[in-house]
């Protein structure tokens, strides 16, 4: 066995031994919405289980990226589309985000699941890390058929790479890609390959794999938005207790699999918005459901309690290029316009995403009410 075999090898054992044990806890999920005009939104919840460093930046078109491996600098590339999203700790890399041509990409935790391709030699020019990945994606693509041709050709590899200001081994991620006419693409780093499915469902989570979570809705195909009607049984009527009975066996926990299951059944009986604009609005509604209070979900390692949270939700419009987000700290929903950006310009912009919640005093608003005594 050559040195090169033995090190490629090495690090895919390595990453491997890292992938397989969860860190922290995560729990994001995904949708999409058609709206009766023939447009699409889509969003996502950002959870953790330690707080994130989370900024909104925007990239102009030709800045100048190198992806990182384990061996040091490897693809580099330059942006061919401006583009906007949220960042973690100060790392330039687009986690989520939406360009310029409408174009979305979101990183999503891959836990147990991950397993990435060992940097050598020979591949190094075309390595980078799961960070970088997302961003190259969405610098680089105008649609989800010109970055599925880009993969199957094999331009890009995404390596066990450590993440600045992230735990000390290489995150597993798996991601999901939207475009501007309503297709989806799901890209999941599976024994080594970049594997990939189409998603006519728009909706993901976290492990395991995506055909699976497929495969698991066929146990809830009975679900309904309709009540179910009442029963008679020896002449004694059952009714259901209230609304909601058709929808009765609803997992409700904040598994990838049961919030898989969730964000489908929302998201396919939405009943469509008549505009984008009313689109994001009717999404943040739904990806409300997927709020985790802090304390209900939680994971112990190396004697400390790491308590998952929702700490961001975000929206996207692809047709008028509108990155919408709210976090846990502040519950207002704001709105990042790309087209107001230079897309030509020379330099990186970022907003903080730290705010605090207002709370508005209603208390002198009241005015009397008008009865027929004091009117007279």
């Amino acid at each position: 066995m050559n040195s090169t075999s033995m090190l490629s090898r090495g690090i895919a054992a390595t990453a491997m031994l890292a992938l397989t044990a969860a860190t922290t806890a995560n729990a994001c999920t995904g949708i999409l919405l058609k709206n009766t005009d023939g447009t699409v939104v889509h969003g996502r919840t950002v959870e953790f289980g330690l707080p994130l460093e989370m900024d909104i930046v925007f990239v102009p078109r030709g800045y100048d990226f190198v992806g990182q491996t384990p061996l040091g600098p490897g693809k580099t590339w330059t942006s061919k589309y401006a583009a906007t999203g949220g960042i973690l700790f100060g790392n330039l890399a687009i986690m989520d985000g939406l360009n310029e041509k409408g174009l979305a990409v979101g990183a999503f935790f891959f836990p147990t699941s991950a397993e990435y391709t060992g940097t050598t030699p020979d591949n190094r020019s075309k390595s980078m890390s799961a960070a970088d990945f997302s961003n190259w994606i969405l610098t680089q693509f105008g649609s989800v058929d010109e970055v599925r041709n880009a993969i199957e050709s094999g331009e890009a590899i995404v390596a066990p790479t450590l993440l600045p200001g992230w735990p000390p081994q290489p995150q597993p991620f798996h991601w999901i890609v939207y475009d501007k006419n309503g297709k989806s693409l799901v890209i999941e780093p599976i024994k080594g390959a970049l594997v990939l499915n189409d998603n006519p469902l728009g909706v993901f989570t976290n492990s395991p794999s995506f055909d699976w979570h497929m495969t698991n809705l066929r146990n809830y195909i009975s679900l309904s938005p309709r009540d179910v009607p009442a029963v008679t049984l020896d002449a004694k009527t059952f009714a259901p207790f209230g609304m909601g009975a058709g929808l009765h066996g609803l997992p409700g926990d904040f598994t990838p699999p049961s919030r898989f299951v969730r964000a489908t059944v929302f998201s396919a009986t939405a009943i469509p918005a008549p505009t984008p604009a009313e689109g994001v609005l009717k999404g943040f509604h739904i990806l409300n459901n997927f709020d985790i209070p802090v304390g209900a979900a939680r994971e112990n390692a190396d004697g400390k309690s790491y308590d998952d949270m929702t700490m961001l939700t975000s929206m996207r419009d692809p047709q008028n290029l509108r990155f919408y987000y709210k976090t846990y700290d502040d519950q207002t929903i704001r709105m990042v316009d790309l087209t107001k950006f230079d897309f030509d310009s020379k330099e990186i912009k970022k907003l903080s995403t730290k705010s605090d919640q207002p709370v508005v005093d209603m208390s002198g608003k009241f005015q009397v009410r008008k009865t027929a005594a004091n009117v007279q």
